[in-house]
């Protein structure tokens, strides 16, 4: 069997693969790069809900025996009596009948034919017989070993299923914090040239000693963020450009490149594997380099992405709304990660981070506060051994796994994506697979930062707050213990060398909310958000008007508003418009009264928002508004260079009842969701700032 480095990530490169697809890649380059639009499988289903003339209907009453001509003298009854024509189609069952609707075609007209029909005392339901389609499947060849995005294995994400409701959209950015790209790979490319990689920025600096040792490009800081490779000799590796931050002589990792590709690898171009999500743009940071990368480097690299200001750079034209970053080291979250978190946060971007190859407590930058930290699990949903977990642990997701142990085995659970065969510099586009085998979190981080842009794709508005909290409501829950075999149930680490090298069973104490599921979490996107807007002044026993809102996700509208008494305080009471977004109650004299707003869209997703009255003040942690629109707006490709989108205008929030998608107006955004992943692991120190590793 391969070796395997101490952090989960395969330490030797590319053989197998020479051996495997070396020939597949040669031939399909070419016609890669000669692809025009994607093709969509699911294109052919209707943007608008379809009207159908035909209807099912269930009988209250069916005999086991039953002629054609009593069923058509039925259904001749049936239609005098709802004053609806009717024309038999055939049977399902003796319970089952299909009609067809002999009336003008409309939404108003054949609802309320079937608003009639459901009332005759004959027919149990009524509904209609609507068209179903194949699911959505990609045709690249090699998405057969793509487990991690099927639904076969227990910890699989399920996103062949998420993408039948989106697939993602060009107006999402997810940035790729790590080792560059390689932009000539065909199942990437540039967004200029027909594929997903946004020009991008290459924050490498230069070392303390004057050289470009790290950066490996012969320059540092510039707008070329392509991956020249990573690897390290064995002088480098002893000298003291890198403090002792090498392991020792290493074959370059593509790591960004294998990033890049697990969230948008070009999907139904007929080549390769597909990625999380097909339309969103890639945005690759640069940030690491040979045996890692500069704190700073890192930081600066990370606000650049969010679109905030970098002293001597132009400010990024493509803010990202996910940063991904699939790196750290074992320490705890410093201030200047927090801090720069804390802006991202603010600014609306969502920041997905590995938790680490250590088999110990959760690293940094993904224990930092307001980031989603994804552990490693395996095939079966199980913590990988070489994972980190505990408190600061988001949800789990695929990391690779080999189960087998016979030499030159293959590794059948790994995690296949985009990369390049070269040890030294690039030599050819490749893909990982069971010979050159892909594990560590580094590849779980993108996996869930995926999911967060197919989330953002349907609902924009979200905040990095609740993509993270939908995201966690939107998991599968931890598999039980297996009965073959008997394994540890995951705890809690106690500190940095508190180490659960083997398999163990998670708990969401241990391992987070559950393992990570696409469709779960975009329907939980889909949701609407509801908004309260606290009054300023309460006073005992006088009115207080509750000024709430809500904002559905894309394509829907809110239905309804509903107020309702969770708990009173005494003396407090509703008192008038419990149907409304602005409802009137009385403070109480002591105690809280405890208020729920329930918002209700067009599709019958809810959300609710709590309010706390007491005597003299009230509280929520509810959002007070929502900016901008839930449809993502395109970043068009035009003249051959991806054109930025302006900034969404807000929206003034409702203060009447009735439905709409009305928000109202946050500085607050989104945030949360980065990915780390591990490529090599230590810590470094002898240089000025410590050195954080790809997972």
């Amino acid at each position: 069997m391969p070796k395997i480095s101490a952090d989960g990530c395969r330490a030797s490169l590319f053989a197998g693969w020479l051996l495997t697809l070396g020939s597949l890649v040669g031939a399909l380059l070419p016609g890669a790069l000669a692809m025009s639009a994607e093709y969509h499988p699911v294109l052919r289903e209707p943007r608008v809900e379809e009207v159908s003339a035909r209807v099912i209907i269930g009988w209250r009453t069916a005999p086991a025996t039953r002629t054609r001509e009593v069923l058509l003298e039925e259904v001749a009854s049936i239609g005098e009596r709802t004053r609806v024509p009717l024309q038999l189609v055939g049977e399902v069952s003796s319970s089952f009948s299909v009609l067809r609707l002999g009336i003008p075609l409309s939404r108003d007209n054949v609802e309320a034919a079937l608003e009639d029909l459901r009332a005759d005392p004959a027919i149990a339901f009524a509904e209609p017989d609507r068209r179903r389609y194949a699911h959505a499947l990609p045709n690249d060849p090699l998405f057969t070993n793509q487990w991690y995005l099927q639904s076969t294995q227990p910890s699989a994400l399920a996103a062949s299923t998420a993408w039948d409701t989106t697939s993602g959209s060009n107006g999402i950015v997810i940035a790729v914090l790590d080792s560059g790209v390689r932009f000539d790979h065909p199942d990437l490319g540039r967004a200029a040239e027909g594929g997903r990689l946004l020009p991008g920025y290459d924050f490498v600096s230069g070392d303390s000693n004057g050289s470009f040792t790290t950066a490996n490009d012969g320059n540092g800081r510039d707008a070329d963020p392509t991956d020249p490779g990573d690897w390290v000799t064995a002088s480098e590796a002893s000298s003291s450009v890198f403090g002792g931050a090498c392991d020792g002589a290493a074959d370059s990792s593509w790591h960004g490149t294998r990033v890049s590709g697990l969230i948008g690898a070009r999907a139904n171009n007929s080549l390769g594997v597909a990625g999380t999500t097909w339309s969103p743009w890639i945005l690759p940071v640069r940030v690491l380099g040979k045996c890692g990368g500069y704190d700073s480097d890192i930081l600066t690299g990370m606000r650049w992405a969010a679109g905030l200001e970098v002293s001597g750079v132009e400010v990024n034209p493509y803010p990202a709304r996910v940063l991904n970053l699939s790196l750290g080291s074992s320490e705890r979250c410093s201030n200047s990660y927090q801090g720069v978190i804390d802006e991202i946060v603010a600014r609306g971007a969502v920041v997905v981070a590995s938790a680490g190859n250590e088999s110990g407590p959760v690293s940094a930058p993904a224990n930092c506060n307001g980031v989603v930290a994804v552990v490693a699990l395996r095939h079966v949903g199980t913590k990988v051994g070489f994972s980190n977990l505990g408190s600061r642990a988001t949800l789990g997701a695929p990391g690779g796994n080999c189960v087998n142990e016979g030499a030159n085995q293959p590794c059948l659970f790994s995690i296949d994506t985009t990369t390049n065969s070269g040890r030294t510099g690039p030599v050819n586009n490749t893909y990982t697979d069971q010979f050159n085998y892909n594990v560590g979190t580094s590849f779980s981080a993108p996996l869930v930062a995926g999911i967060a842009g197919l989330m953002l794709s349907v609902n924009a508005n979200l905040s990095s707050a609740e993509v993270s909290a939908r995201l966690r409501a939107g998991v599968r829950p931890w598999p039980a213990a297996p009965t073959d075999r008997v394994l540890p149930v995951c705890r809690v680490p106690a500190g940095v060398n508190d180490l659960q090298t083997s398999e163990c069973v998670c708990t969401t104490a241990a391992c987070g909310a559950g393992m990570a599921y696409a469709p779960g979490a975009v329907n939980e996107a889909l949701r609407p958000i509801a908004t309260v807007v606290v009054p300023t002044s309460v006073t005992a026993g006088q009115n207080v008007v509750l000024q709430g809102g809500g904002a559905a996700a894309c394509g829907r509208s809110v239905s309804s508003y509903a107020w309702s008494v969770v708990s009173s305080g005494t003396g407090g009471a509703l008192v008038s418009s419990a149907n409304s977004a602005a409802a009137t109650v009385v403070a109480p004299s002591s105690g809280t009264l405890q208020m729920r707003l329930t918002v209700t869209d067009s599709s019958g997703a809810i959300d609710r928002a709590d309010v706390n009255i007491g005597a003299t003040s009230a509280s929520s942690a509810a959002r007070s508004s929502v900016a901008g629109s839930a449809c993502p707006l395109a970043i068009v490709i035009g003249g051959n260079t991806p054109t930025p989108t302006p900034n969404p205008t807000p929206v003034t929030p409702p203060t009447s009842s009735g439905g709409g998608g009305g928000g109202s107006l946050d500085l607050l955004a989104l945030l949360l969701l980065g990915g780390f992943g591990w490529w090599r692991r230590r810590i470094t120190t002898a240089i000025a700032s410590p050195r954080s590793q790809g997972r």
